[in-house]
Formats: C-alpha cells, structure tokens, sequence
C-alpha cells in the first residue's frame, strides 16, 4: 500500500475507531519505515503551512541535535552584510542561561520562544503526508540559519556541551524553519521579527511569578488603600485621566528599598505573606497619619477626583516615582529584620514631615525651581538620580536626629 493509500485509510478509519491502537501500529510502522530508509540523516516530523507567500514548516528538535543542526551567522564589525542577523548582545546568552539554571534547580517550569530558522529549499526533503504534516529530512552536513533565536541557541549550545547538560538533555525545541535561500530576504525577515514593541517594566513585573518583590507588591495593591485601585499594574506611565497616580514598578522599589535597601533586590529569600502583612500594616499606617496623603488613602478613586489626583501629584512628592523611594529608604532605616515588622513610632515621626513638592527638605536635592515654567502653578523640576535622592534621605535624618544612630553617614550619599 502506498503511503498516500495508507493514510487516507488512517483518516478515514480514525473518524469511525478513533482510539483504534491497531491504526496507530499500522500509522507506527509506515513512519519507521522512512525514518529506517534515512536513517543517516536527521528526520523530523513536520506540519507544513503558508504565510507571507512563502511555505514554512513547523519542526520540534531534541536538545542534544541543536548544537549540529543550527547555526548563527551574526553581522560583524560595521558590515550589516556579513551576517543575518544582529551581532550577539554581550552578555544575554548568559541571562538565557541563568534563568533556565534558576528554573530548573527549583523545579519549576520554563519556558523558551519558538526558534526562527531559514534554509535553501533545494538543500533539504520533505516527504508529504496527509493533511499539512511532512517528513523533513536534513542531510549531513546542512545547516539551518537562525532567523530569530541566537542567543536562545548559544544558551541551549552551551548548556548542552557542558557538565549541564543532563538538566535540558530530554528537552526539545521547536523551530519554524522557513524554506528561503535568499540572502536579502533572510535579512529582511530578521528585521520584520525584530519590529516588536518592548514591554514595559511594570507588565513584566506583574506577570512575574508570585514570590518576593513581585509578590509583596501584588498584595501590597490591594492591602495598601493608597495603592489599591490607584495604581498602573500593566504600563509604564501613570494615567491620571483613569485615576492611576502609581505603576507596578513604583510600589516595587519601594518594596525593595524597605527590605533590603536595594532598588532592584528581588526579595526572593523572604516570605511573601508574612512580609507583605508587616508592609502593609506599616503604609497603612503613614498613608493615614500624613495629612498630605489622609485624604487619597481615605477614599477610592469613585470618591476622587482627576483634578484631586493631578493636585496631589504636583504638590506633594509621595504622589510620584522618587517620594516612594525615598519613603522606601526611610523604612528600611526602621525596619527590624528579627521581628518582621517596622517602628510604629517612627512610622509617625516620618508621617509628620512636610512632604509637599516645595518642601526644604527636598529643596536642592530631588526639587528644583524652575524660574521660567511653562505652567507658574508647577514650577517644580523633579530630579530622580541616585545621588539627589539619597541626599534627600540625608536631609529628612538629619531632621529627625537619626543620623547618628544610623549606620548611614553623609559619605555613603556621595
């Protein structure tokens, strides 16, 4: 029976016996039969489909066969030609690599995108078989050029090769191999994969796994009334119109900062639950006690409204980017770590300080007056670098006499 016969028996048959185990011997037997028959090549079942005017086909490929069958041809030099794709980035591959590792030492799932490779049709086979799905069989010696996936490449490479390669060995990846032989097109293709628009920052945190920072951040949106339906879980940019005064990614440093004084610490080492109760009781508690603040936390965006919101982020710095991080370097100055929880009288010292925008306490160091503004009511000039911020920290120390009994000395605002 031909292989054409065949399979159109196996549709027919599979639509009246569908769980048929002697249908899928017969199915078994017809496929080992070419994959015996090429046998010193590389065989892979395939699903052959259209697009862009070009026939494309869909392939999955063990681990240990990438490290033979793909091959990077990077640009060079100031030469966009000598290659198909970008020059590497230093230093991805690594990440690549590091988060595979992380994942897979904490037993937890990971994932990579689908590969992108192109190849001259003329230097590959494909057996067709019924309804899209193909054989593609690949001689010794032919490679497939990485259209999109490099760096995902060089990481599954060099893990492959190395003492690591146990912990991907029984892994596969799949790849979209485009059948194209031409070397502009190629290059064109790179391109038109590459037009992608980057995600913010706060979409990826909130799409994190639920543990550490991003996890005491996501509780922190709903246990904080200052955050809890105020905040921008997905852009960038805060939306006043839409009564959005913060993003994921504020309310994140400030968690970092109030743990572990480190604006990007993950947090992965602490408990979820237990850190964001200790928090949340903690900004609860300023949030009410400032009278900058009182009426925001007090009441839910129904009750509020644009023009509140837009005046409050203009006259008082806790409603942008760099008040939370300095209130979240305060907090890590009367956080005691043995107990979980923060200082609730120093939480009020800190609740009773002037936080408006015109403040002399950030005067020189995260505000500037701009003496010609575009608007005379907003004539502030916010600066959010490090140096202006931790001098901002200084400031508010020195206020409360704290700078003695803190480790911090003026030095380490340098």
């Amino acid at each position: 029976m031909s292989i054409e016969c065949f399979l159109v028996f196996f549709f027919i048959m599979s639509d009246i016996a569908p769980h048929s185990s002697d249908l899928t011997q017969q199915l078994n037997q017809v496929l080992e039969y070419y994959f015996s028959e090429h046998y010193r090549e590389k065989c892979y079942l395939g699903l052959v489909f259209q697009q862009g005017k070009r026939k494309m086909v869909q392939i999955n490929v063990p681990a240990h066969d990438l490290p033979t069958l793909l091959q990077a041809k990077p640009s060079t030099g100031n030469d966009p030609d000598s290659g198909k794709n970008r020059p590497e980035v230093q230093g991805h591959t690594e990440e690549v690599k590091e988060y595979i590792l992380k994942r897979i030492k904490q037993d937890k799932p990971w994932i990579l995108g689908t590969l992108t490779a192109n190849v001259d049709p003329e230097k590959i086979k494909l057996i067709d078989l019924a309804r899209g799905l193909c054989l593609v069989v690949i001689g010794r010696g032919i490679k497939l050029d990485i259209t999109d996936g490099q760096h995902r490449k060089r990481a599954i490479h060099e893990l492959i090769t190395n003492s690591e390669g146990e912990l991907i060995g029984d892994n596969d990846f799949p790849i979209t191999l485009v059948l194209e032989g031409d070397f502009r097109q190629c290059q064109t293709d790179f391109r038109d994969m590459a037009q992608t628009r980057p995600l913010d920052k706060s979409l990826l945190l909130s799409f994190g796994e639920f543990e550490g920072r991003v996890g005491i951040t996501k509780n922190l949106l709903y246990q904080v009334s200052m955050f809890d339906g105020k905040t921008e879980a997905i852009k960038d940019q805060t939306s006043l119109k839409k009564k959005l005064i913060y993003t994921f990614n504020y309310v994140a440093k400030l968690v970092s900062l109030a743990f572990d004084n480190d604006i990007s610490s993950d947090l992965t080492e602490i408990s979820v639950e237990e850190s964001s109760e200790a928090l949340s009781k903690c900004l609860n508690q300023f949030f009410h006690e400032c009278s900058q603040t009182r009426e925001i936390a007090e009441n839910s965006t129904d009750k509020l409204t644009v023009d509140q919101l837009t005046q409050f982020q203009t006259s008082c710095i806790l409603g942008r980017s760099v008040g939370l991080e300095i209130l979240g370097y305060l907090l890590h100055d009367i956080y005691d770590e043995n107990n979980n929880s923060f200082d609730s009288a120093k939480i009020s010292l800190l609740a009773g300080l002037d936080w408006a925008t015109g403040s002399d306490l950030w005067s020189g160091n995260v505000v500037k007056i701009d003496p010609n503004p575009k608007k005379p009511a907003n004539p502030y000039r916010i600066s959010a670098s490090m140096n202006m911020v931790k001098l901002a920290v200084y400031n508010v120390k020195n206020r409360l006499g704290w700078v003695e009994k803190s480790t911090s000395s003026m030095l380490d605002f340098q």
